[in-house]
């Protein structure tokens, strides 16, 4: 295990060092001036300098980005020219909105698209079977913002049901920051007409956001649990009069669910980064709210920042998720 954890990393600080220079470049590729929109209406030609030497950009491009390397190995990202505060601040205070929509809709995508792996697999070649296959094409075939729009014209526009944007209607007031997601936060302070608007906002982002990896999660399921009712040991004890409920729950399920663990952990990183697609569809304000209004306002060191935290992210969750394996499958310990 130590081996792995040596490994996985060593692999963090090579992927960093990659993300930090292929963002940076494109970052610095992009038209436009950031300094302009910093400067006002109508800049003078000196106050145009003076911004860039103040953000250090008017420096080569190898000397900023030795720069910005060393700061990062400092754990500082770097401040935003937009707003002129540090990045790390920034991103801290966004980041709860944003995990909050993705742990919401990581537990949507395993609550159902396991169920509905397990049932299609079960239920092989019949109705059941086809229409969820038919359920997970769509979600890996339907782009995530156009199905997020439908969604908002249809239970927004259409039917009224939930609202199109947003955490919290405007009339209310944030509940008292405890964990930063706002429903267990209204949980806690027992305001239930919060409690209750949070999950309404909550509904529609979450599921547009969650549809893909739920898809994702069936089609490996269903392929896992394929394999596994095949196997000698469930057909054996069929022939033992064992029943098919139980051999399907306590043996079957179990180890589908262990080639599973994988497409269902990096889910999680792949959330992520689809949220700053459905942030910007629901005006969601989290980080991927704030990385759109980066790149619209050629914030270099916002947008860096961002994309060095994400992969931070995903390294991270990559690294959990093969020690999981590698707890739960003797044959890695080989």
């Amino acid at each position: 295990m130590l081996r792995l954890i040596r490994a996985r990393l060593a692999m963090l600080v090579i992927v960093l060092f990659g993300v930090s220079i292929i963002t940076f470049l494109m970052a610095h590729v992009l038209p436009g001036d950031p300094t302009a929109a910093l400067a006002g209406p109508h800049p003078s030609q000196e106050t145009l300098n003076s911004i860039r030497t103040q953000f250090g950009l008017d420096k080569p491009l190898p000397v900023q980005y030795i720069k910005y390397l060393s700061n990062l190995f400092h754990g500082n990202l770097g401040t935003s020219i937009r707003s002129q505060q540090p990045i790390t601040q920034e991103i801290l205070a966004f980041f709860p909105a944003t995990l909050e929509l993705v742990t919401v809709a990581f537990l949507l995508a395993i609550g159902i698209g396991i169920p509905l792996g397990v049932i299609a697999a079960v239920k092989k070649n019949t109705f059941s079977d086809y229409v969820i296959r038919l359920f997970a094409v769509g979600g890996v075939s339907i782009p995530l913002f156009w199905g997020g729009l439908v969604m908002i014209l249809i239970f927004y526009a259409k039917l009224g049901w939930l609202p199109a944007s947003g955490r919290l209607d405007i009339e209310l007031s944030s509940p008292e920051t405890i964990t930063g997601f706002y429903f267990i936060d209204a949980l806690f302070g027992g305001d239930k007409e919060t409690f209750i608007n949070v999950l309404k906002h909550l509904v529609m982002p979450s599921l547009a956001l969650g549809y893909v990896q739920l898809a994702f999660i069936v089609r490996q399921v269903r392929s896992s649990m394929l394999d596994a009712l095949s196997q000698d040991y469930y057909l054996t004890g069929r022939a033992n009069g064992l029943s098919h409920r139980f051999l399907v729950v306590r043996y079957a399920l179990r180890n589908a669910l262990i080639p599973s663990i994988t497409i269902i952990g990096l889910s999680f990183g792949s959330l992520l980064g689809g949220a700053v697609v459905t942030e910007t569809v629901f005006d969601w304000p989290g980080m991927g709210k704030y990385v759109t209004d980066s790149i619209l306002g050629r914030d270099f060191p916002a947008i860096m920042g961002f994309t060095v935290v994400i992969a931070l992210a995903y390294v991270i969750i990559n690294l959990l998720v093969d020690l999981l394996v590698y707890s739960l499958d003797p044959q890695t310990r080989k």
